[in-house]
């Protein structure tokens, strides 16, 4: 039987707090990098070193390591791209955000970036070095920002099974897919639908925008993602995306799913493009338990008037039980749902702009 995992954390804008659960809810425990923005979190698992990314603006981006669990740091280096050729196109060869960190097949640590760079090091970040394979497509020359001015890698969905085979999404530039190791790349956004593009390109795979794409653990060519236009869900590994229709919205930019119910997945709605807030002043979680056919809207314990918090990309997670959630907002509240989302209770009110969550 899968237990719940009972610690926790959450980047934020100026610091990263540990929570831990005592059995009646969360708290927090600990605070690492007090005042400075925290953009991603990798947990430790079995051991294994954890990595924090900071985004310190004129002092450039940092990553610092900890051997025990949060509790002290060192810092180690951060992906870097080679010189950029005279006359090249595209943004600047500079690094701007580490965007994702996910652990791969052995002691492989994968890193998605702005502008859209996936880097890999096996030295637990004493190291880095660019997939050139993806960085030299052409197509990455289509590619563009999606919030920010440059695109980047925010979705980085390794297969359970497969060590060889990984899966990206990049805002924009679509889904992509490895089955060799990272040494060739496939277009993988087939069925997606960019109404933002003129109508003759909304359907090109290499101009779309997934705000975020998740994949289902238990059940792994069952994929998710919370797109731009809308939802879609795809059960073929990516082959193919189907899209799916919610209320109150399809737009928003988080998706958590559930780690072994390829049917279930949760989603954070809110009003499109120049808003950006909660429909109708309430917060709420949808989710749906038949892969996207219908979906429920859960508001209990979740604020229900003059709420303008929005859930950024990373900000909505589910841990491996697949029954307690965290979502972090905008406006630094940061609710619990020990129930698959059915009640929530918040765990601080009164946070920095929360970033990322992630369990373990």
């Amino acid at each position: 039987m899968t237990t719940s995992n009972t610690t926790a954390w959450a980047a934020t804008r100026k610091g990263l707090f540990e929570l831990q659960h005592d059995g009646a809810g969360w708290r927090i425990a600990n605070v690492s990098f007090l005042a400075e923005p925290v953009s991603m979190v990798l947990p430790a698992k079995a051991g294994a070193r954890m990595l924090a990314a900071l985004n310190l603006g004129h002092f450039g981006t940092k990553l610092h390591a900890s051997d025990d669990g949060g509790k002290t740091w060192a810092e180690v280096a951060v992906p870097s791209f080679p010189a950029q050729p005279e006359g090249a196109e595209g943004p600047p060869w500079k690094l701007q955000q580490v965007w994702s960190l996910e652990r791969g097949a052995g002691d492989s640590i994968w890193a998605g970036t702005i502008p859209g760079g996936l880097f890999r090091s096996d030295d637990g970040g004493a190291s880095w070095r660019l997939n050139e394979a993806l960085w030299n497509r052409p197509e990455r020359l289509e590619w563009f920002g999606g919030g920010y001015d440059a695109p980047g890698i925010h979705s980085i969905c390794p297969h359970p099974d497969k060590a060889d085979e990984m899966l990206l999404g990049i805002s924009c530039g679509g889904a992509w897919r490895t089955t060799d190791g990272a040494a060739n790349w496939e277009l993988r956004a087939a069925g997606m639908n960019a109404d933002f593009m003129p109508p003759e390109r909304q359907t090109e795979q290499n101009i779309q925008d997934p705000h975020l794409i998740a994949r289902c653990a238990g059940e792994p060519d069952v994929l998710w993602t919370q797109h731009h236009c809308g939802i879609w869900r795809s059960a073929d590994n990516g082959a193919s995306w189907q899209e799916c229709k919610a209320r109150p919205a399809s737009f928003g930019f988080a998706v958590a799913a559930h780690p072994a119910d390829g049917d279930t997945a949760w989603f954070a709605p809110a009003v499109k493009d120049e808003r950006r807030v909660p429909v109708d002043g309430a917060l709420c979680v949808t989710r749906t338990r038949d892969g996207g056919k219908t979906f429920e809207v859960l508001r209990n314990g979740l604020p229900q008037q003059h709420c303008y918090d929005l859930i950024y990309r990373h900000g909505l997670v589910v841990d491996d039980s697949g029954e307690r959630l965290l979502m972090g907002s905008t406006t630094g509240n940061l609710w619990a749902s020990d129930n698959g989302g059915d009640d929530w209770a918040p765990v601080a009110l009164n946070l920095p702009p929360i970033y990322a969550l992630k369990f373990g």
